[in-house]
Order: C-alpha cells, then structure tokens, then sequence
C-alpha cells in the first residue's frame, strides 16, 4: 500500500489549474486527479466535479467521501475564505496557505501596512474608507495615481488613472456602486510606480523561500500595453532583465522579509507566494502579493519546472522543502492567451472552438485552458459540461451550440503556450499555434514575449 498512487483533488477552473494538473500526472506518484469544477479542457485530463470552487463544506464533503490524499487549493477567493483551514480539521492534507496568510493577497490595506511596517519597498499608499474623503485626497494628489479595491477582485481591482476624473470615477465605482461588492467598500491609493514588471512565483513552507524561474505579465488588454487592465493577456519566461544579481537583492530585501515578517505576525506562508515587482530606478519594489500560483505565469513557469511537483507540494506541508533540490530546464516559454472578444468588459460566449489538436501536433505546444466548456444534452456526470463544470468565473452571455462542442465559456478562453531555445523561439511556436485555433471574435495580443 506504500507505494499506492495518490488521489488529488484541484480546486479551481481556470489556465492555473490546468497546468497544475498537466504537471501533477507527469508525477510516477500521482493516480487519479479530480478538479472542482473544471473546464472543457481540464475534462480531457481529469474527472471533473461540479462543486463551485468557494463551496468549503461541498469541497470537503467530496474529498472525504472520496478519500483524497491531497487537496490542492489554487484560486484566492477559497484560500482567502479558509478551505485550507476546513480540509486540515478534518485531518486532509491540504496544499496552499491557511486563510491568516492568505491575507497577504486579500487585503491590499493588510499587505502595505505589513510592508511599511517590516521596511519592504513598495508605493507609498494611503487608505480610505468613505468616498468623499478619498476624491477629497485625490483633488490634491499628483498624477498618474492607482486605486485599488482592498479584496479579491478577479485581478480587474486596479486602475491606473491618469487625472482627478478617472481617479474619481474609479472610487465611485468600487466604493459607492459597489463594483466588486464587499471587496471594493474599502480604497488603498497609491503612488504611481515607473519601471518594468517581474513576476516571481516562490515555493516556501514558512521556514525557506525558493523562488521559481522568472517571468514577465502583459496586463493590458491591448498592443503597446494599452486598454484596461484584465487578468494578464499573456506572459513570457524568463524576464530579460531579472539578473542573478537583482534575484540576490530580491532575496535579501523583499522575499525573506516579506517570509519573515509573517511569521512574526503568527501568519506563517505555506505555499506559492506571488511577488509582483516593479523595477524602479530606486530600485526594486513589491507592486502587489498574491498568495498562489499566478494566472497566466504558471502555464510559462511550469512547463520549465524539471523536478516533481507532488514532492514539491509534499514538502511543504511537511515543511521540509530545503531538503530538496529543484531542478528547471534551460528552454524559454511564451504564453499567448486567446480572449472573447470585449474582455475585461462585456462580451459574449458560446463560440465553438475549433483547431487545438492541430496546434498541439507541435510537442512544445501545449494549450491550457482557462474559460471552455463541453455541451451536452441532459445531465453532466463531471464532464466539464458548463453549466456545473465549466469555468464560469466571470459574467457571460451565452449564445446556442451544438452538444459535443468544445466552447468558450469566460472571458480569458485559452492559453497557448509553447517552450523554445529563447524566447523568440518560443514565441513563434506559440503564434504559429494560435493560427491554427479558430474562434468567433477572438482577441489576442500580438506583442506577446516582445518586451
């Protein structure tokens, strides 16, 4: 029985857990793998489980009746609410950090008050609780200036506004019209940072961080990193300009502080801690925390991961991770993600997608999928039908398809990645993918890798 493969359990629906799961089966210890709830893609590879991704009880119910051996919690809004916390006290092993640590991530107040209190460089900020006195701030501030909703806000809970009116509008919005609901009824403002973004994923168990290889997000919807901001249009591995001497600094002055620091406040961080950083002519700063696997950073992340990421997971828990040596390949990744068109904003759903096979005849493509789903006729039984399965984290409009057919079902639909000798190997596989994938109105940036 020693021996026995493991049965997990993924929480989650989106590009994150698909590149999870795609890593956990190439693990000689891994069996089985169920994701709650899934997507049409994540159907191909796991059983699929209709239990939303916030329902605590639900989720432990199933990983009980169905004797799990490891939960892995990925999105923030189940972290933030304490899944970890439920699955552990009902003796489950559980893979992400306990809801005081994933505060880190859900409060934006929290995580700048820890910094200014343990010296960690990041924007000078100011928060506000009432709606007058935040535009009363902002009449006098200079600008650009960014305001944030202090909680989860599917990443759409930042604008960078450019005067007083788009600040303004931007704190009317959050605040009063209740944009994000709970999460926005409290603003941080913050300086406007000037510099090139690093996104570093790190593993640590509490006691030692170790950061993975780097990479670079692309937020705006746009060419040129214009339009809105969404929850990252595609991302390259590794950054161009995160040095081994700025990963040096980076350990000394942010990624141990930020671990040591909540290990002081009795939060101690189990898990993948997110440091998004913006390199400023000061030097580096943390422009924000999250307290999981980033979204699209993981699919160009894990594809160079070269060790076994069940033991990685193991590990941490066991809070044993410097016994391990983690081991990344020397080829360079690019991920383009494929949007329904109108993203971050309005758009519609239920296009038929057509082309993945072609695209994935390339070995060093693979296509993660973030927002599809698989029509069926009656009933569901976990199979990433959409309507329990599918990945439904933000709203739609659907529109009819047949059954059978691979849809779009969310905003971010696909993401396309492919790994290279470099980067721009890399991203003309990954371009050369995404021609072959057919979808009505998709959108897709085409300056992917280019920074």
């Amino acid at each position: 029985m020693k021996n026995q493969k493991k049965k997990i359990l993924v929480v989650g629906g989106g590009g994150r857990e698909h590149a999870i799961i795609w890593k956990l089966l190439q693990s000689p210890q891994v069996g089985e793998v169920f994701c709650a709830p899934g997507n049409g893609g994540i159907a191909g590879i796991a059983t699929c489980v209709p239990i939303k991704a916030t329902d605590l009880d639900g989720m432990v119910a199933f990983a009980q009746q169905n004797t799990i051996d490891l939960v892995v919690v990925a999105p923030d809004d189940p972290l933030a609410a304490g899944m970890v916390d439920a699955m552990e006290a009902q003796g489950i092993r559980a893979f992400g950090p306990r809801k005081n640590a994933a505060i880190l991530e859900a409060s934006k107040q929290f995580s700048k008050d820890l910094m200014k209190q343990y010296g960690i460089a990041s924007a000078a900020y100011e928060v506000f609780e009432e709606s007058d006195a935040a535009r009363a701030y902002l009449s006098t501030a200079r600008y650009p200036i960014v305001v944030k909703a202090d909680g989860l806000a599917l990443g759409k809970g930042v604008v960078i506004a450019l005067n007083y009116k788009e600040a303004a509008d931007a704190v009317t919005s959050m605040m009063d019209e209740k944009q994000f609901g709970e999460n926005g009824t409290k603003v941080v403002i913050e300086e406007f940072m000037v510099g090139p973004e690093v996104s570093i994923l790190a593993f640590t168990d509490g006691h030692v961080v170790v950061p993975m290889v780097s990479s670079q997000d692309h937020k705006r919807a746009f060419d040129q990193d214009a339009g809105p901001n969404t929850g990252g249009m595609g991302t390259f591995s590794p950054s161009r300009l995160y040095t081994p001497a700025l990963a040096a600094q980076c350990m000394e002055e942010i990624y141990l502080p930020t671990m040591e620091a909540m290990k002081q406040e009795g939060r101690p961080f189990k898990g993948v801690l997110y440091f998004g950083l913006m390199l400023t002519d000061e030097g580096p700063k943390v422009l924000e925390y999250n307290a999981r696997f980033g979204d699209p950073e993981t699919q160009v992340v894990l594809p160079r991961l070269e060790s076994d990421l069940y033991e990685i997971f193991e590990a941490i828990i066991d809070e044993r991770l410097s016994e391990l040596e983690l081991k990344w390949s020397d080829t360079e990744a690019v991920c383009v993600v494929m949007a329904s068109g109108g993203y971050p904003g309005s758009y519609t759903t239920g296009y038929a997608i057509t082309g993945i096979n072609d695209a994935e005849q390339d070995p060093s493509v693979v296509v993660f999928h973030a927002g599809t789903k698989v029509e069926i006729e009656s009933g569901c039984g976990g199979g990433g039908c959409g309507r329990c399965c599918g990945s439904a984290n933000e709203e739609d409009d659907s529109v009819p398809i047949a059954s059978g057919q691979l849809s779009t079902a969310g905003g971010r639909v696909l993401g396309v990645t492919a790994v290279g000798k470099d980067i721009d190997d890399a991203r003309e596989k990954a371009y050369s993918a995404v021609g072959k994938i057919h979808f009505d109105h998709a959108h897709y940036r085409k300056d992917i890798g280019i920074k």
